[in-house]
């Protein structure tokens, strides 16, 4: 049942962790031009189409090919040759969101950025102390049912050792056909503890709202094409439900579309600039909320963050605080302020480009720095297996 296994782990907060990574991308407002004048001269060697010249000698990369073919003890794909250029040459950049998909990477980072996670056990995960961990089980999902906890570091999927994959690889190798069984080896306190469940259909709306008493307490999980509509559904029944408080539980949440966030913004911050955008090669923008749509304007509010809220979870967070409309309560949040573009190129194939970096209103810089809370409420692992929110205890008491 358990094996007894070496493992260096540190006992830190949540808000420590790192995002799910398909939680934390962001899709730019900018055009993809410039992709052309970059990799133009790599277009013989990739199968593009050559639509501008390249100063870039490229000769190099021939002559390896070239030594590989006429000296390769093996079978040689030149498929994947091409497909594993393309990743190292945008891997070259050293840009961790920066990055080059294929056509099924794609396809399945399409599906998480909408939350069609199809089936699977119901698990969050994030990278953390070198290790992909389990940061939140689901309620009523395999996972929490079969007594995996936050915190277990994933080690095994169906025997095969998954430690040292990547979050989005992890992810794919436990999500499958709903009601085939899956057995996911976890490591916990040095020790390893395998649990086998039956995948199910996983409900991932990107936001919803509960009541305790007057006060309203709206979750986003992710900001998808319809967030900003669903919470602006929510704040309308306010009213009539006498709501003196509200809540936002950005905790978790990796990202999403930059709209969403103008959108739900809107609630409180009428016709205001909400996030400033810098760049080299497009210059400097700002966006901002529309007018007369601030119908929480007035509304006491709180914003619950953690350090695996992100992107355009802190662009929201950030601009609340600029124009104190909020108390930001929770742990410093992920510090991801840079836009990434998805370029769609030939063969499905996708490259998610950083084109910029955001600022707030007041032109704080959120890459790498986060957004700080007015008030700062830890939340351990610890503190989640035993249901404890004391964030949201927090909350409620201001």
């Amino acid at each position: 049942m358990s094996e007894k296994v070496e493992w260096k782990e540190k006992k830190t907060s949540l808000g420590n962790a790192i995002i799910i990574s398909v939680v934390a991308l962001i899709i730019g407002v900018v055009v993809g031009a410039n992709f052309n004048n970059i990799f133009g001269g790599f277009a013989p060697y990739l199968g593009w189409s050559n639509k501008a010249s390249s100063s870039l000698d490229w000769s190099s990369l021939d002559e390896v090919y070239n030594e590989l073919a006429s000296s390769y003890n093996g079978d040689i794909s030149e498929n994947e040759l091409i497909e594993g250029a393309k990743k190292g040459l945008v891997d070259a950049l050293g840009d961790k969101y920066t990055v080059y998909m294929s056509a099924d990477v794609a396809s399945d980072f399409y599906d998480d950025l909408h939350g069609k996670v199809g089936s699977g056990i119901g698990v969050e995960m994030g990278l953390r102390d070198g290790y992909v961990r389990v940061l939140r089980t689901l309620p009523d999902n395999p996972a929490r049912k079969a007594g995996i906890l936050a915190g277990d570091i994933i080690y095994k999927v169906d025997g095969e050792e998954v430690y040292t994959l990547s979050t989005e690889e992890i992810s794919k190798k436990v999500r499958g056909e709903t009601g085939t069984e899956v057995t996911v080896t976890v490591v916990r306190n040095g020790e390893e503890l395998d649990f086998k469940m039956k995948r199910e259909t996983i409900n991932n709306v990107s936001a919803y709202v509960e009541y305790d008493g007057h006060t309203a307490i709206i979750t986003v999980t992710r900001f998808d094409d319809d967030t900003g509509i669903m919470v602006q559904k929510f704040a309308k029944e306010f009213s009539d439900k006498g709501i003196k408080k509200v809540i936002l539980d950005l905790r978790n949440n990796g990202g999403g579309y930059v709209s969403a966030a103008q959108d739900l913004l809107s609630l409180w911050i009428d016709g205001d600039v909400v996030v400033k955008q810098k760049s080299k090669h497009y210059g400097d923008s700002t966006s901002s909320t529309g007018n007369g749509k601030a119908i929480l304007k007035d509304m006491k509010t709180i914003v619950l963050v953690n350090g695996s809220s992100a992107s355009a979870s802190e662009i929201v967070a950030g601009a609340l605080q600029d124009y104190e409309k909020a108390t930001v309560v929770g742990e410093t949040t992920y510090g991801k302020g840079v836009v990434q573009q998805l370029l769609k190129l030939s063969g499905g194939s996708v490259l998610k480009v950083t084109t910029a970096e955001w600022f707030t209103p007041k032109e704080r810089s959120i890459n790498q720095e986060g957004i700080k809370p007015d008030v700062e409420v830890e939340r351990t692992f610890e503190d989640i297996n035993a249901m404890r929110d004391p964030q949201l205890e927090k909350a409620k008491s201001l």
